[in-house]
């Protein structure tokens, strides 16, 4: 088990993060922040996750105390080198679902960790391959389940997930948006 001598400090507003965290055993607390999400428009795709949720940790920096670990992250979804972020609206989500259909695309979750005496941002790939969704599933899935506030317009652990992905390869907590295991092993060397 793990044997940390640090408070951990979550700084997000995702209950999703919250839940794989409390699921996972870890003890922590929760510290929101509205952070920039802004990145480079040159960046390489592949490099953006990292880049927010370290971004993220500079900008809660503030909020802990020298007994305390900072933990922050971004996720992303990617389908030929276009991010594909939080829908704008009902039409974009569409848009969004549409493209995604019937192909493979890469979720990144970046992670940053930081105390005052370290830091190490790091990022998980995984590779999500959906089935053909229809128009009737698509207006049905965005409709029911609401996905105005997730990368891709969609959640793994809702019904698209269930019923319209074919295959995973990563970690279904990285898709969900923390790559718990990884963590867990970036925290033994604190």
């Amino acid at each position: 088990m793990l044997n940390l001598n640090k408070k951990l400090i979550l700084a997000s507003k995702s209950p999703r993060r919250k839940q794989l965290l409390t699921e996972a055993g870890f003890d922590f607390e929760v510290r929101s922040i509205d952070a920039d999400e802004s990145f480079p428009s040159d960046m390489d795709v592949q490099d953006v996750a990292a880049f927010i949720a370290k971004k993220k940790a500079t900008e809660a920096k503030h909020l802990i105390q020298k007994n305390e670990l900072l933990i922050t992250s971004d996720t992303i979804v990617i389908l030929e080198n276009e991010i594909f972020e939080k829908p704008k609206n009902h039409q974009d989500a569409v848009r969004m679902l549409t493209t995604l259909s019937d192909k493979m695309h890469l979720v990144i979750t970046g992670v940053c960790l930081w105390t005052h005496e370290k830091e190490v941002t790091f990022s998980e790939v995984a590779k999500v391959f959906f089935s053909k969704l229809s128009q009737a599933e698509i207006e049905f899935y965005i409709n029911k389940y609401q996905p105005f506030d997730k990368a891709g317009s969609y959640a793994i652990q809702e019904w698209i997930g269930h019923c319209k992905i074919d295959k995973i390869e990563g970690t279904h907590a990285n898709i969900m948006g923390l790559p718990v295991n990884r963590i867990y092993q970036e925290l033994h060397q604190f």
